[in-house]
């Protein structure tokens, strides 16, 4: 018996690297050493203007949004969303994305399947200004459907010690602005799948406040804040950051706070994305509910010094290709986070 007869096709392991080096290819920086197909990759620090060094990782993956993907049979854009869960987690303590490695499981290998889905990889990295080093892509019959994948990323950036963002000179009075999402991102699929049903009709209507269908609505890739927030850092002081992922408003900005600090979020202050609606009123969601779910069209949440709220606002909007909004403050207390 051959290993092909078992399930796993070498060959096309073969052809779908082959295809993907175009895309890798864009990713490669100077300090990248060697290319596709070593047993790791290979990145030479630059620590100019760096006194002293801090790696930061981060992992993470595009959960049940994957299988939207594959109702649709779209997989060219995926990968932005696992690139960006990654290097958004990164950029909050103020450190750059420097590489990424992928990893892909998947049933069967269909190579030119593999190649969309690393072109999207790689279009994430660019975005995020990180070199694409490496990733398996793991052919596991038997464990997978054929034409289903599971998808997963890292990433590790630079921070100098001095320069890290946690927190930790954050006062009463400080502002706290929101950074606009493009949508969903890739969190709460599970409860989108289990209130709207995965009806292929459905999810294909065009609604008039999207540009397209429901479905295609829901694959927008999550919006990577890499960029934005390099030069937001660069030009400002920014005291405290978190990435509104899974457990939206209600998980995610109390990490940023030490003790004895409460985020007042004032609601109203920025756009409730269409989608968002939509999925309430599918699935007849509390309010509190889609608060601790969704990001519910901020991706970011920043605080800042209260009298520079303003500038700061005017500057990402005119700096950047993110829209910013001023969402509240910071207050004394130990409630962590009020949404009135």
């Amino acid at each position: 018996m051959k290993y092909k007869e078992a399930g796993v096709d070498k060959e096309a392991g073969y052809k779908a690297v082959e295809l993907m080096k175009k895309h890798v290819n864009r990713t490669l920086t100077p300090n990248v050493i060697g290319g596709i197909g070593s047993f790791s990759g290979l990145y030479s620090l630059d620590l100019k203007n760096i006194n002293s060094p801090v790696l930061v990782s981060g992992t993470d993956g595009v959960g049940t949004k994957l299988k939207l993907a594959f109702i649709a049979d779209k997989h060219d854009t995926i990968g932005i969303d696992c690139v960006a869960m990654c290097v958004n987690d990164v950029i909050c303590c103020g450190a750059s994305p420097l590489f990424f490695l992928d990893y892909i499981a998947c049933g069967k290998n269909y190579p030119e399947k593999i190649e969309q889905i690393i072109k999207g990889i790689a279009e994430g990295c660019v975005q995020a200004e990180c070199a694409l080093v490496g990733g398996e892509t793991a052919e596991m019959p038997g464990f997978y459907a054929y034409d289903e994948y599971d998808l997963a990323g890292f990433a590790v950036g630079l921070v100098d010690r001095d320069k890290i963002i946690d927190g930790t000179t954050l006062t009463e009075g400080d502002a706290l602005i929101g950074l606009a999402s493009t949508g969903v991102h890739s969190n709460g699929f599970s409860l989108i799948r289990r209130s709207m049903g995965e009806n292929v009709d459905r999810l294909k209507q065009k609604i008039d406040e999207f540009q397209g269908t429901i479905l295609e609505e829901l694959l927008i890739p999550t919006k990577i804040y890499v960029k934005a927030l390099k030069k937001l850092i660069a030009n400002y002081n920014i005291k405290a950051v978190s990435h509104i992922t899974g457990g939206g408003f209600y998980e995610n900005i109390p990490r940023m706070l030490p003790e004895g600090f409460t985020a007042n979020v004032e609601k109203g202050s920025w756009p409730v994305l269409p989608i968002f609606n939509l999925i309430k009123n599918a699935g007849m969601i509390a309010p509190d509910e889609m608060f601790s779910t969704f990001n519910m069209g901020l991706g970011i949440i920043f605080a800042c010094d209260g009298d520079k709220a303003d500038e700061i606002k005017r500057f990402i909007n005119d700096q950047t290709d993110t829209k910013a909004y001023i969402i509240g403050e910071i207050s004394k207390g130990n409630e962590k986070i009020k949404i009135c």
